[in-house]
Order: structure tokens, then sequence, then C-alpha cells
């Protein structure tokens, strides 16, 4: 069985798909950002003049993209604690890991589900981090 999820409280696709899919017991997330639904700004990120990031802050957008996780999870029938494997992309590896760590352990700290973290020079929109989850429905 495959169905497709997208939440109502979750950021809009940035292209064609959906927020989450369901094959069997499983629920695959497309890659989830930090930004709101229905809104153009990001948290936590101030724009320069020229349209680029001027600063940002990662604490603010780890907490945005968790809460909108959790909405997907959830308006799809799983839950949080379903998460069993977890890909994080970080913009700038060196700035940004160590607080992502720490606000992760916030989130985690008795579920722990499988992770790896990678660094990449750039994400669709002008956010600082994205996730790709796996959990079980």
């Amino acid at each position: 069985m495959q169905q497709h999820y997208d939440s109502d409280r979750a950021p809009e696709p940035v292209g064609p798909y959906p927020h989450a899919r369901r094959v069997g017991n499983l629920l695959f997330l497309s890659g989830i950002g930090p930004r709101a639904r229905g809104r153009q700004g990001i948290p936590g990120v101030t724009l320069g003049p020229d349209g680029e990031i001027a600063s940002y802050d990662i604490e603010q957008q780890c907490h945005a993209v968790f809460q909108n996780v959790r909405s997907i999870l959830e308006d799809a029938g799983s839950a949080w604690e379903n998460l069993v494997d977890i890909t994080v992309y970080l913009t700038d590896m060196e700035k940004d890991f160590t607080a992502f760590n720490r606000i992760y352990r916030e989130y985690f700290r008795d579920h722990q589900p499988c992770r790896t973290t990678v660094g990449v020079s750039r994400l669709p929109t002008r956010i600082a981090i994205e996730l790709k989850c796996i959990a079980t429905i």
C-alpha cells in the first residue's frame, strides 16, 4: 500500500512532491526545512539589501524544522517516537554542528533514531538545515 500525505501545518513543498509517502508500515518524509507555512520569510534569517543571507540563527531554524517534522508525522498518523532514521543537511557544518547537536539532544533524550549529518554547500531555499526522515506508522 502506498499513500502520500500533505500537512496543512508544514511549509508548502518547493517542488512537485508530497510531505510524506507511506509504503507498508514505513513513512518516508521528503526533505523538510524550517520555513513556516504561508510565509515568505525563514525563521531566524535576515536578508541583506541584495537579497542574500546577511545572518541566520541556526538554533531558531532547528526548533522550526523539528516542529515541521513533528507536524507531518502527526498528520500522517505517526509520531515523533516512531522516527527510526534521520539524515541532516547543514550548510555550515563547522559553524552549526555543535549547536545542532545540543538542540537535537533536547528533542531526542530517550528516543534516539539513527542519524547521519552531511555538510552541503546549499539547499533549495535560503535555509541552513534540512531533515530527511523515516518513521514507522
